[in-house]
């Protein structure tokens, strides 16, 4: 999978160089490249922003050095059609499903926002090119961020995980929270591990059984209580 992330504080993807996400580009499963998009402004200030058409508060990412540098980004592999994905609060949601469907995608290119947010050709005119998969305006949640590259952070990781050879026991994927037919609209429950007490608190005896049945029921029983107190927003819990 090739990851493309284009911001104007590139050192803010450096960690994307650690752990699981560092391990797969150590291995060659994932590619990615960081981009600067001041690369791509013509004037000495090398300048990204300007005011709004209407007026307003705050700046506006000026179209010119988004179409340079994603034009040049997309002629670097001629031959494949690469998704644009912009991170920006009036997205749709971005979940783990979301993070499932694309992690059979071979080239995503990530376009950080800053200020008020990209200027809304940029979006409307990739989304009509051929050439390209399409573009995907997408929302870790319901609040604000200063920009794109926290959201990038976040969807690089999760889509990182879901990689063949990433993790090192790739069944562990499969009771993650809301992942495929396993858990649906479930959030995962309690884990423990050694020692069996704690501080006077002892690890659920069924944990200890060994009875892989009773444990599946156990696991699948906390779950659902979790999920009830915990996210209610996902609907009545059968």
């Amino acid at each position: 999978m090739r990851l493309d992330v284009v911001s104007i504080f590139p050192a803010y993807l450096e960690p994307l160089r650690l752990s699981l996400v560092g391990k797969g580009i150590e291995a060659g499963i994932i590619e990615l490249r960081v981009h600067d998009l001041r690369d791509w402004t013509s004037d000495r200030h090398r300048t990204v922003d300007d005011t709004p058409y209407g007026g307003g508060p705050g700046m506006v990412m000026k179209p010119e050095p988004w179409g340079a540098a994603l034009d040049d980004i997309r002629s670097s592999d001629p031959g494949k059609r690469p998704a644009l994905v912009i991170p920006t609060p009036s997205g749709s949601v971005f979940t783990q499903r979301t993070a499932e469907s694309w992690s059979s995608d071979t080239w995503l290119i990530f376009a950080c926002g800053r200020y008020e947010g990209i200027d809304a050709r940029v979006a409307a005119h990739y989304g009509e090119r051929p050439d390209w998969s399409g573009v995907r305006e997408v929302s870790i949640g319901d609040f604000v961020l200063a920009g794109g590259e926290a959201a990038v952070l976040v969807m690089v990781e999760a889509l990182a995980r879901l990689q063949p050879g990433i993790l090192g026991n790739e069944e562990s994927a499969l009771d993650d929270s809301f992942s495929g037919e396993q858990m649906g609209d479930l959030v995962e429950g309690p884990v423990f591990t050694k020692p069996p007490v704690w501080r006077d608190r002892a690890v659920p005896e069924v944990l200890l059984s060994g009875h892989h049945g009773r444990i599946a029921q156990w696991r699948q029983e906390q779950a659902r209580a979790r999920t009830a107190a915990n996210r209610p927003d996902l609907g009545e819990v059968t």
